[in-house]
């Protein structure tokens, strides 16, 4: 079995009211679990904010000019770009890095696709195992449960 590891961190937070592009950014980045508790100088939203400003010019970034631009070093830059690799934001490109599409809103479509896929796939395997499990059975409008 081949596993694909795409890890994924969605949090609910309320949107910002007033229009403010940093106020904006830092909302989406912290919805995308960008950064948490651990992080105090929220370096991995930094190292998005650099990978942002890249795609702006088209250019896709080394880790060293992440590092220099971010004012963090390599090893924190490294840690990052794995998180977001694995998170599914960006992607290794010719021994650099560049989010993954184009722009933030196709960004965040690309990520939505990837969850449907996900849930239906998690869906079919749970009516699977339902069945094989006798837990439900199914009509075609609604579950009845069986009482022993």
């Amino acid at each position: 079995m081949v596993k694909e590891i795409m890890k994924i961190t969605i949090i609910k937070l309320r949107k910002p009211t007033e229009k403010d592009v940093n106020n904006d950014l830092q909302w989406f980045s912290e919805s995308l679990g960008l950064f948490g508790d651990r992080d105090k100088e929220k370096s991995c939203f930094r190292v998005f904010l650099e990978l942002i400003k890249a795609i702006r010019r088209k250019k896709a970034l080394t880790s060293d000019e992440i590092a220099l631009r971010s004012h963090l070093t390599r090893a924190t830059v490294i840690h990052h770009l794995h998180k977001l690799i694995e998170s599914g934001l960006i992607i290794p490109y010719e021994n650099k890095y560049i989010l993954r599409v184009d722009n933030l809103e196709n960004l965040i479509l690309e990520l939505k696709k990837d969850l449907i896929r996900t849930f239906e796939d998690l869906q079919d395997l749970a009516k699977d195992l339902d069945e094989e499990l006798g837990l439900i059975k199914r009509n075609k409008n609604k579950t009845t449960i069986d009482e022993d």
